[in-house]
């Protein structure tokens, strides 16, 4: 029988970025805040001189455990959906800090045009110009509204970079200069440059000097030593959770954090939820907390399955449409091109985030009158230290072992470089998130199923984004060049990008959304969802600057609502 426990003002499901921000704003604000977190409590001094490749990036240990909680997948509804077994396409975070403590630090604004992207495209190009079967639909906010809190995320985070000069106003510069321009940058930014476009140091949460945030936090500079994602930083270098947001929560003496904390169910009553029901993953004890507000702040596929064992919203139906919950579920595609070099190059050495970016062909910045997709990508490039294990580039005539492969493999380590096109993903009526029918996780509770393929518009723009990024690598010298595969169909098994987002979107509208721009649920007041899955659509762009803008958004929400209640819209 499960444990009832002394009611709090504010539970959070998850204490990575968007629970962390939360749990900082209200403590500070007043409020009493539990954080919920079903993974370990740790910190940069459990990575202390552990540069350990199988450890993280291949045996991913700092992720989630798929023998206790996975997801089940199929490409189409006619597929059976089969249980994900190890880490591929995505990687799933797990203990204090979540994906914060092991993402690589790019850190965006998504564009003006992507939180306005149906009536942005209504008006320049008519209701024609979207696809039959693609719910593209606007946030119900805009670019200017959340300015402010891209603002306050650069500036607890300490974001080290330039002004976008493609992209949407800023109040005020980044809080820490941009990384170290070095060589190989220097040769995407001429190429660029050459042919008129609009390259940048890209965000980085690796920072490039020592600063100290509005809490009085410290971030130190920036290493490069090339381990950064998979990976925590041992030097306190990479803006993470555990070294900003939660412990200027925990300073307040208003905040407590729970680890081995795994909620299993939203205790709802009437119009209210009334708390959270969890298991301690050490004892599989069981305990009741209650909560005056819940708000869920763990990854975008938990958030969708919490809310749907628990019965909260209408679940989405591709035959009739209705229902918003699991609905407009997106990914991204990655294109580009390898180019192999004569000139040996310091491949070994960077940092998750040292690179360049340029956002010519990203969201509504050129002309797509004539082009057989919407949206866009950024096209980049960065030095992120190639390590050992994973780095074999070898051209494509080469067999994959023996003497050849070994002795091209050592040539070509530090003569080749990637210029990626990071491509938008559009909400299509057939991909989405529900519950598996069949599979159940180590608690008894469904598996949550994916049902997700890439569409046309995907292909074309991975056609588009793949022949720019080609373009630029053989600028940049390359003697040989070697595109991306073709894109077919999404394959769950190989990796490509932990930017999962939708099934819990944010909007105006209650019939196409589950929170309105708050982040409040349409259905219970006091209860909040904060996280990527909030996204109508994906960007070109990497997902962390934007969840961190709507965690401080649904913070001030949560303040608000604290004093007042009611709808905040």
């Amino acid at each position: 029988m499960a444990k009832t426990l002394d009611k709090v003002d504010v539970v959070t499901v998850g204490v990575g970025w968007a629970g962390g921000i939360v749990a900082a704003e209200c403590a500070k604000a007043g409020l009493k805040v539990l954080g919920l977190e079903r993974g370990e409590r740790r910190g940069t001094q459990d990575y202390q001189r552990i540069h350990d490749e199988y450890r993280y990036a291949i045996r991913y240990d700092l992720m989630q455990d798929l023998s206790k909680e996975t997801v089940t997948f199929r490409n189409t509804r006619k597929q059976k959906a089969l249980p994900m077994r190890q880490m591929g396409s995505f990687l799933l975070g797990e203990g204090l800090g979540g994906s914060g403590t092991h993402w690589n630090g790019w850190t965006f604004r998504f564009l003006p045009y992507d939180f306005e992207i149906r009536s942005m495209t209504e008006k320049k190009y008519g209701k024609g110009k979207i696809p039959d079967g693609f719910l593209l639909q606007d946030w119900g906010i805009t670019y200017d509204e959340m300015e402010p809190y891209f603002d306050k995320f650069e500036k607890a985070a300490g974001i080290s970079g330039e002004t976008n000069p493609l992209g949407g106003k800023r109040s005020n510069d980044y809080p820490t200069p941009p990384m170290k321009k070095t060589p190989i940058l220097q040769k995407f930014e001429k190429a660029a440059k050459d042919r008129g476009y609009h390259p940048y140091m890209l965000p980085s949460a690796n920072l490039s000097e020592t600063y100290e945030n509005p809490d009085g936090q410290k971030i130190f500079a920036c290493q490069y030593c090339g381990f950064c994602e998979r990976f925590g930083c041992e030097y306190g270098a990479k803006s993470s959770p555990e070294i900003t947001v939660i412990p200027a929560a925990e300073k307040t003496g208003n905040y407590e954090v729970r680890t081995n904390a795994n909620v299993v169910e939203i205790l709802k009553k009437g119009d209210k939820v009334t708390g959270v029901r969890y298991i301690d993953t050490s004892t599989r004890n069981e305990y009741i907390q209650p909560a005056d507000i819940v708000v869920l702040t763990s990854y975008v596929l938990n958030n969708a399955k919490l809310l749907m064992v628990s019965d909260i919203g209408e679940q989405y139906d591709p035959d009739t449409g209705r229902g918003t919950l699991g609905r407009n579920y997106c990914y991204q595609m990655n294109a580009g091109a390898t180019g192999l070099f004569d000139d040996q190059m310091n491949t070994f050495m960077g940092a998750g985030a040292l690179g360049m970016y340029m956002d010519d062909f990203n969201g509504d910045n050129f002309d797509h009158n004539k082009e057989d997709f919407l949206h866009g990508a950024g096209i980049w490039i960065t030095q992120s230290g190639s390590r050992p294990i994973v780095s074999n580039p070898v051209p494509p005539d080469v067999p994959l072992w023996g003497e050849e492969f070994k002795k091209a493999s050592i040539h070509y380590y530090t003569r080749t470089l990637f210029v990626g096109g990071q491509g938008a993903s559009l909400p299509h009526k057939e991909n989405y998130l529900s519950l598996d029918k069949t599979y159940k996780d180590a608690y008894g509770l469904p598996l949550l199923q994916m049902t997700y393929n890439f569409t046309d518009q995907d292909r074309a723009l991975h056609k588009f984004a793949t022949e720019k990024s080609a373009e630029l690598i053989k600028d940049m010298g390359a003697k040989e060049v070697v595109p991306t595969n073709v894109l077919t169909d999404y394959d769950i098994v190989p990796y490509q990008t932990t930017h999962n987002t939708g099934g819990t979107t944010m909007g105006a509208d209650p019939a196409i959304s589950v929170v309105n721009n708050y982040l409040q649920h349409w259905d219970a007041d006091n209860l909040f969802v904060v996280g990527a899955g909030n996204f109508a659509h994906n960007s070109g762009y990497n997902p962390t600057g934007t969840v961190g803008a709507l965690a401080y958004r649904c913070a001030e929400g949560i303040v608000k609502y604290s004093k007042k209640g009611g709808s905040l819209v």
